[in-house]
């Protein structure tokens, strides 16, 4: 009998399969200990086709960061409609991105963990969508801060920080919220949105926080 032989398929839909496998393959076991033979067998491929499509390991992972950075950023901008007030803007986002990171643990594993701590390289690429989230996040506050002001007395810099550490939040609540069983999208989505919006309600309203005068950090012997 001759060799069976395999249905051909488009080279497009053959390397998504590959990098769905490898999505897994990471998310799952990490960069070092996943192997290629393992993401192959997975992707129901042969070693080397997976070597012809993507080269080695390294541009496998830099692929799926790739892949799984523009899907992330596609998905929290899509779910947000800017003809809505600023807080639902803010709640539409923050539910999009929980939404997607819960249904896509793997993919989070890889963008979160693995792609931060395996080179720098790897980690540029989660930087750059990192920053275009963080942009997306700033322009929302600021229209929030015009919304409420039409004015406001809201520096870019305070703008720009408190944007970051909104998206900083959000990324721990995430990997929180997958590792927690029972947890949903929507509950971790309401979490941060009731301690965010609370303070960022506070601060367009005009009612600052103010630290105290400045104390030394060890009071005097006697």
């Amino acid at each position: 009998m001759g060799a069976v032989k395999t249905k051909r398929m488009p080279r497009a839909v053959r390397e998504q399969q590959m990098l769905d496998a490898a999505v897994r393959t990471f998310g799952q076991r990490g960069y070092r200990a996943a192997s290629m033979d393992e993401i192959a067998e997975l992707a129901g491929v042969s070693k080397p086709l997976v070597y012809l499509y993507l080269n080695s390991k390294e541009d496998l992972f830099t692929a799926c960061i790739r892949r799984e950075a523009t899907a992330l950023v596609a998905a929290v901008q899509a779910g947000v409609r800017t003809d809505l007030p600023a807080d639902r803007q803010l709640w539409d986002g923050l539910r999009a991105f929980f939404a997607h990171t819960a249904q896509h643990p793997d993919a989070w594993s890889v963008l979160h963990l693995q792609a931060r701590t395996h080179g720098e390289v790897f980690a540029a690429e989660v930087t750059a969508m990192r920053d275009e989230i963080v942009t997306f996040v700033t322009q929302l506050i600021a229209a929030a801060a015009w919304e409420a002001h039409r004015n406001p007395d809201l520096p870019e810099r305070e703008v720009a920080g408190l944007a970051e550490a909104l998206v900083g939040a959000a990324e721990s609540l995430a990997a929180w919220a997958n590792a927690t069983e029972g947890v949903t999208a929507r509950q971790a989505a309401t979490t941060l949105m009731n301690f965010a919006w609370s303070g960022l309600g506070d601060l367009m309203a005009g009612r600052r926080w103010s630290p105290p005068d400045e104390e030394p950090l060890t009071r005097p012997a006697g």
